[in-house]
């Protein structure tokens, strides 16, 4: 199982998908181009456990992470 993860004011929100299933990698994609067209910065942890910024979906991924935009104020 891969896992999003979504980073939100109430802490994060977490949907695990099968990338083998077709019709639930389409709907993980479709996740990853409205999060990140929303403002979503997307990252990938590296196997020495890093985050490393993704700009295109990567279907072999196992967690993705999503952080809001900073809002200054």
């Amino acid at each position: 199982m891969a896992t999003q993860i979504v980073m939100d004011h109430t802490g994060d929100s977490r949907h695990q998908f099968d990338p083998r299933d077709a019709e639930a990698l389409a709907k993980a994609e479709k996740r990853f181009k409205q999060l990140t067209g929303g403002g979503f910065t997307a990252a990938v942890r590296t196997a020495s456990g890093e985050s490393r910024r993704i700009h295109a979906f990567d279907p072999k991924a196992n967690e993705t992470l999503f952080f809001p935009r900073l809002v200054g104020g």
